[in-house]
């Protein structure tokens, strides 16, 4: 029986021909068929025609972006195996990759070594795979040699890389890999039998397994995934579903648990030089834009109306690099979690009334009207940080305003659904395109057309809205038709 992998074909899909030949070279030593392409178009193409089993794929590339890729290759469900090429500053994207199904990552820059390691991890994840689709093949020729077969399958499982818990409809654990107790550091020996909680020390995700093992999630695409840490400087996702019977009956739940160690250490490195960078360029930056300022007042009527313009242009564009310092902060405060201050109860209607109120103004200076609609019932307080839900809701409300046509409408609907409050901002305004959607909330991205190439911005808006929303536990969602408008729709838990 064969015991080490069979040599695969590897395409490496990287815009930067250092990265692609550098690759290429060391992956053909490994014995494996090394393909390249400088693009994801390219990329995809040689998926379609060959028999690609792993995928090097940048994340920042011109044209197709890694993400756009890595849906596609989703799609043809031929097994690819996925690992993403993160830079310094696509870590986050990277972290959302591997939410979306990305096998693997490695950073930037790479030693031919780390090559080698995740290589050879994901050509062993293939062999396992094949072994595993054999070994079922066998069971439904014969159930003879069923104990051989159970053997075979926890030699398998023994030999992933990443912790597996399997647990049964009460809660308890049935199987464990030697990988999950690495994780959790764990007794080596500790037995099997016992509760959730009796491994895993994290109570927000002992319950959240307990919920999958007893049936109580039934759309299985909801299941969130779960981040936790096991002291200070070590981190985990795990990722569950339920095990479902002959009659789709829940037996229990799979958890899988990887290390994400290295992605949070780069990820706070990340926002440690965008908040020490936005800090050392902000002052300089105010006071050129004062200095201009001061010339322009000072030279009012002395000035040609070509140097008048140009000076107000420099003035009015430094006055824009220090907007967008002003939304990096906040976004670096944020992703430390110290954005929200003290949570107090916060009557949402008065609250909201008050933005509108203040937003009218600006509504009525294009000839819109800006409305809000309060429930026939009282709506109970939430307890949260009453400035972080002035800048969800005054962000959302500036935004309809500019992306709106003159002399249009702009409602704000609050309400109750469950235990949320859901909140809506509906315009009629020029509407978002369908695929743009999945990408409004990222940073920097702006949506420009013929209408909205005139509307200034920085982009990072939704994103500190979409950030400051889950950071008070809630959601936020959109809806949006070209040329008839777009809805916004947050939901904040009462308690």
């Amino acid at each position: 029986m064969q015991t080490t992998p069979d040599p695969v074909t590897v395409l490496v899909v990287d815009d930067e021909k250092g990265i692609r030949d550098g690759s290429e070279r060391i992956i053909s030593r490994m014995g494996c068929n090394a393909l390249t392409a400088k693009n994801g178009e390219e990329g995809l193409d040689i998926i379609g025609r060959t028999d690609v089993a792993i995928v090097l794929l940048d994340l920042k590339m011109p044209g197709i972006d890694g993400m756009e890729v890595l849906k596609r290759i989703q799609i043809l469900d031929r097994g690819i195996l996925v690992i993403v090429i993160t830079g310094f500053a696509t870590i986050e994207t990277a972290i959302e990759a591997m939410k979306q199904g990305a096998y693997d990552f490695i950073p930037k820059p790479f030693e031919p070594d780390q090559l080698r390691i995740v290589i050879n991890r994901a050509r062993e994840k293939i062999w396992l795979k094949k072994e595993a689709v054999k070994l079922e093949s066998e069971r439904r020729r014969t159930l003879a040699d069923l104990g051989t077969e159970k053997s075979r399958i926890h030699t398998i499982i023994d030999s992933i890389p990443n912790g597996i818990v399997v647990t049964n409809a009460d809660g308890q654990v049935v199987l464990m890999n030697p990988a999950f107790g690495r994780l959790l550091g764990l007794d080596t020996g500790t037995a099997v039998g016992g509760r959730i909680s009796t491994y895993i020390p994290d109570e927000g995700l002992c319950r959240l397994i307990v919920e999958i093992s007893s049936g109580r999630h039934v759309d299985f695409d909801d299941i969130p995934t779960y981040e936790f840490s096991v002291g200070e400087d070590r981190f985990l996702m795990a990722r569950g579903r339920p095990v479902l019977g002959e009659r789709k009956e829940c037996l229990g739940a799979v958890v899988t648990v990887i290390d994400i160690t290295n992605m949070k250490v780069l990820d706070r490195l990340k926002s440690e030089f965008v908040a020490k960078v936005s800090h050392e360029l902000r002052s300089p930056l105010s006071t050129i834009h004062e200095q201009l300022a001061l010339v322009l007042n000072d030279l009012m009527g002395q000035l040609s109306e070509s140097e008048e313009h140009l000076l107000a242009r420099a003035k009015e564009k430094t006055q824009g690099l220090i907007s967008t310092i002003g939304d990096l902060l906040d976004l670096s405060r944020i992703e430390s979690g110290t954005t929200c201050q003290e949570p107090k109860p916060v009557k949402l209607e008065d609250l909201l009334s008050n933005i509108v109120d203040f937003m009218g103004t600006r509504a009525r200076t294009k000839q819109q009207t800006l409305t809000l609609i309060r429930p026939e019932d009282p709506l109970p307080s939430i307890k949260a940080d009453p400035l972080a839900l002035e800048s969800i809701f005054g962000n959302l409300i500036a935004n309809a305003i500019n992306y709106t046509q003159n002399g249009g409408e702009i409602v704000v609907k609050v309400d109750m659904t469950g235990i949320n409050t859901r909140i809506r901002v509906i315009d009629n305004g020029f509407g978002i395109e369908s695929r743009y959607l999945d990408k409004i909330f990222d940073r920097f991205f702006r949506v420009k057309n013929d209408k909205t190439r005139f509307i200034t911005g920085t982009g990072l808006g939704l994103p500190i809205v979409k950030g400051l929303v889950e950071a008070l536990k809630g959601r936020i969602s959109v809806e949006s038709v070209p040329d008839k408008g777009t809805t916004f729709t947050v939901l904040l838990p009462v308690n």
